[in-house]
């Protein structure tokens, strides 16, 4: 076992159509076919990573340039939890 970090990348952004509707964002994805509908802070997420590889600290560090994330612990445990629902 490694121990090291595990990184995260979102798909290229040829992979992807995104279009904001509303309050949704609709993001359609080529190679499945899926259009996905989220809310904040999904897209804000997406394009923080841009198609960098990124560990979850690098991400924090990244989001927290342009948002006020609170207590960094918290808002660590928050963006693991929403990663862990891109993933899925």
């Amino acid at each position: 076992m490694s121990g090291a970090e595990p990184l995260y990348r979102a798909d290229t952004t040829d992979a992807m159509l995104v279009e904001p509707l509303d309050g949704l964002t609709l993001i359609y994805h080529r190679r499945s076919g899926v259009t996905h509908m989220v809310v904040e802070p999904v897209p804000q997420i997406l394009a923080a990573m841009g198609e960098d590889a990124l560990t979850l600290d690098q991400l924090l560090t990244r989001l927290s340039k342009d948002f006020d994330l609170g207590d960094a612990v918290e808002a660590k445990a928050v963006l693991a939890a929403r990663i862990d629902e891109l993933v899925d």
